[in-house]
């Protein structure tokens, strides 16, 4: 059955007792491999890993300015990976030290707003050119992500989305992405469900030509300051 057909189906029943991984990794192993996910992981480890060497020096500048804001330079979250799994996503921090204790239990719209308020001047800068994002390569080089795809979440916002929207759950079919189709089309007036249309729209058609197809829209926004706007 595609992804186009499940979109509506109901997620499977549950067994007893059964974890957030295990609930998660059972239904995703539901999907058959596609030969394409072997070409594509291979291009995100040669992508991911000519990128950490070549961006050395930004990594270093970007690292030194947050430190002067303070530490910890890193931010690190918890997110749900392909299958259910569990990682630890980097990010430069944005944000003043403690801001996740008071932002931790918002999502969607109030996150935006709130997010807004706790930024540092540096954090601003690394958001607005998308250069806060870069730690997430050594993610993708140890397979926790994928240059392209949907974009990772926190578990408990995970598990309330599955719950609104059935066939939520299905985006764990393949690794979350530094960058995606929902990324690429999203507004402020998007809601969760047509965020997770356009989702799948790139795990139905997922190729070469669609993954290089996004990175390089991703760059001409980042570089055209259109997603800064």
């Amino acid at each position: 059955m595609s992804v186009a057909d499940r979109a509506t189906a109901p997620a499977p029943v549950e067994p007893a007792h059964e974890t957030l991984v295990e609930r998660y990794a059972r239904m995703a192993h539901t999907f058959e491999r596609r030969p394409v996910d072997v070409i594509l992981r291979a291009l995100d480890v040669a992508i991911a890993g000519t990128a950490l060497v070549v961006l050395a020096p930004v990594l270093g500048v970007c690292a030194l300015a947050v430190l002067s804001t303070g530490r910890p330079v890193l931010y690190r979250g918890r997110r749900v990976g392909m299958a259910g799994r569990i990682f630890t996503m980097y990010k430069f921090r944005t944000l003043s030290a403690d801001a996740e204790t008071r932002l931790g239990p918002h999502y969607g719209a109030e996150l935006t707003q709130l997010t807004a308020g706790e930024q540092t001047r540096v954090g601003r800068v690394l958001r607005a050119t998308k250069l806060d994002e870069l730690p997430q390569l050594w993610n993708v080089l140890t397979g926790d992500m994928s240059i392209v795809g949907p974009r990772p979440i926190r578990p408990t916002f995970f598990e309330d989305l599955s719950r609104e929207i059935p066939a939520y759950w299905q985006r764990l079919v393949v690794r979350p992405g530094l960058t995606g189709f929902a990324q690429l089309r999203l507004s402020r007036e998007m809601s969760w469900a047509e965020k997770l249309a356009h989702d799948f729209e790139f795990i139905a058609d997922r190729s070469v030509r669609l993954y290089v197809s996004v990175i390089a829209q991703t760059a001409y926004y980042v570089v055209s300051g259109k997603w800064s706007s």
